[in-house]
C-alpha cells in the first residue's frame, strides 16, 4: 500500500491507554469507537468508511445497540483503525511488519529447491494433459447421472467431515466438466454439463465460505451463477444468490445480504417450476438478512412466509436435489436462529433445542452449529451452567468437522463468557475448547 494511501497511525498515547488496552482485550467495540472518536479525532463516519461498515452500524456499535463478533469484521477493524493484531486477540497483522524487514526479505536470496518429482507409480502431469487431448469422452444421461451421485455423496461427506479434505477432488471434477463443455455434445447433454458443473462451482465456494475464505468463496460462487445462467436455471441461480446472501451475513453486511436474497427471490418468482420448498427456504434466508439489519417486522414477516411455503409442499413437488435437505427440523432450526439473531432468545430456544433432537446424529457440523445457537440463546437468558453444558457438547462433533465457520463459533462463545470466566462452568467449557478446538494462526482464540 503506497504510504499516501496508509491509514494513519493511532496515537501511542491511545494505544497504551490501560482503559483502550482493556477496552480491546474484551472487544467492546462501543468503548473502542468512543476512544478512538475522543482521543484520536476519528469520527464514527470516518470509522465506518475505514472498516467497511455502514455509518448506522457503527452507530448501533457504539450506542450498545450491536456486538460485533464475526472474525473478518474484527480484522477490518484492527486494519482499518491500525489496532495491532494482539490487542484484538489476532495474529501480527501485515501491516505491523516493519518496511526494512520486508525489503529484506524480499532481497534475500532464495535457496534453490529440490525439483519436485512425481511419484514413480503415477504420470507426469503432463502425460495426463496428453491423454485427456487424446480421449473423447462420450457422454449419456447415465454419465450425468452419475455425476449427479457424486454431487451428493460430496455433500453427505462434506456434512460428517467437512470440506477441506473433500475440496481438491471437487475441484478437479469442476475442471473436468468444465473441459468437457468445450466439446460439441447433443443439447440436453451440453445443459445437464452446464448443471452439473454449476453445481460443482457452488459446491467448491461453500467448502470456502464454510473455511472463512470469503473472496474464494465468491469467485465460486459467481462463477457457479454464471453457468446456471448460461442453460437459464433460474431457481439454482436464486439458489447460489442465497448462498451469497447467507456469507453476506456473516461479513456484516446486512444490506448486501438483503439484496441477494431478493435477487434471489426474483429469479426464482420468474422460473415456472419453482417449488415451494424453494421459496421456503428463500424466504428463511430473507428473514436472515432481516433479523443481522435489526428488523423485527420484516424478520417476522419472512419467517411466517417460510412457513407458509413448507405448508403447501407436497409429495410430487419437483423439487432440485440441491434444496432436498430443507426438512421440517431445517425449517424449525433456521426459524430459531432468525428468532436468535433479532435477540429473541426465549423464542428461539425451544425450537432450536427440538430440531436438535431430531437431527442425525451423522450431521457434525449441523449438530456442531445447532448447538452453538442453543447454548448462545441459553447465555442470553442468563442460563450460565446450562450455556455452557450446551457449548460444551458442540465442541466434540465440532472436532470431528473441519469446519472453521463452526469453530469460530465456538470461539465466539467465549468471547461471550468474558464476564463469567471465573465461573467453573466457565473453566470448564474454556479447557475443554483448548483440548478439542486448538487455536490457528489468525483466528480468535481462548
Amino acid at each position: 500500500m503506497p504510504d499516501a494511501d496508509r491509514p494513519p497511525e493511532l496515537p501511542a498515547r491511545l494505544l497504551t491507554d490501560p482503559e483502550m488496552i482493556s477496552a480491546c482485550r474484551v472487544r467492546n467495540f462501543a468503548k473502542v469507537f468512543r476512544l478512538v472518536k475522543t482521543k484520536a479525532g476519528i469520527y464514527p463516519s470516518m470509522i465506518a468508511r475505514r472498516c467497511e461498515l455502514t455509518p448506522s452500524r457503527v452507530g448501533e456499535v457504539i450506542a450498545g445497540q450491536r456486538q460485533l463478533q464475526h472474525m473478518d469484521v474484527i480484522e477490518r477493524i484492527a486494519d482499518g483503525l491500525r489496532i495491532p493484531g494482539h490487542m484484538l486477540g489476532l495474529a501480527r497483522r501485515e501491516w505491523e511488519t516493519p518496511q526494512a524487514l520486508l525489503v529484506t526479505e524480499r532481497e534475500a536470496p532464495q535457496a534453490a529447491e529440490p525439483e519436485q518429482q512425481a511419484p514413480a507409480s503415477l504420470p507426469g502431469p503432463d502425460v495426463d494433459s496428453i491423454l485427456a487431448l487424446a480421449t473423447r469422452t462420450s457422454l449419456n444421461t447415465a454419465t450425468l447421472e452419475a455425476f449427479h451421485s457424486s454431487i451428493e455423496d460430496y455433500w453427505r461427506r462434506d456434512d460428517q467431515h467437512g470440506g477441506e479434505a473433500l475440496r481438491p477432488a471437487i475441484v478437479g471434477q469442476l475442471r473436468h466438466v468444465v473441459g468437457l463443455l468445450k466439446e460439441n455434445r447433443p443439447p440436453t447433454i451440453q445443459k445437464g454439463l452446464y448443471g452439473i458443473a454449476a453445481e460443482l462451482a457452488r459446491l467448491t465456494g461453500w467448502t470456502y465460505f464454510d473455511a472463512r475464505q470469503y473472496n474464494q468463496a465468491r469467485a465460486y460462487f459467481t462463477e457457479a451463477l454464471q453457468l446456471a445462467k448460461e442453460v437459464d436455471d433460474r431457481q439454482f441461480m436464486a439458489n447460489v444468490l442465497a448462498c451469497m446472501s447467507l456469507q453476506g451475513t456473516y461479513q456484516d453486511k446486512p444490506a448486501d445480504s438483503l439484496a441477494l436474497v431478493t435477487a434471489a427471490q426474483d429469479q426464482a418468482r420468474s422460473a415456472l417450476d419453482t417449488t415451494p420448498r424453494v421459496q421456503s427456504m428463500l424466504s428463511m434466508r430473507e428473514a436472515f438478512a432481516h433479523a443481522t439489519r435489526g428488523n423485527r417486522d420484516s424478520t417476522h414477516r419472512a419467517i411466517g412466509e417460510a412457513h407458509h411455503h413448507f405448508e403447501q409442499i407436497q409429495a410430487s413437488n419437483p423439487d432440485p436435489s440441491w434444496v432436498t435437505y430443507f426438512d421440517e427440523t431445517k425449517l424449525i432450526v433456521d426459524t430459531g436462529i432468525a428468532h436468535g439473531r433479532l435477540g429473541e432468545a426465549a423464542t428461539a430456544e425451544p425450537l432450536i433445542a427440538d430440531a436438535l433432537r431430531r437431527e442425525a446424529r451423522t450431521n457434525q457440523r449441523g449438530r456442531a452449529f445447532h448447538s452453538f445457537w442453543l447454548a448462545r440463546t441459553q447465555l442470553d437468558q442468563g442460563k450460565l451452567e446450562q450455556a455452557c453444558h450446551t457449548a460444551t457438547q458442540a465442541l466434540e462433533p465440532a472436532s470431528a468437522v473441519t469446519s472453521e465457520r463452526v469453530s469460530g463459533h465456538l470461539r465466539e462463545f467465549y468471547d461471550q463468557l468474558a464476564p463469567h470466566r471465573q465461573e467453573p462452568v466457565a473453566l470448564a467449557f474454556e479447557a475443554r475448547l483448548r483440548e478439542l478446538l486448538p487455536p490457528v494462526s489468525g483466528s480468535l482464540h481462548p
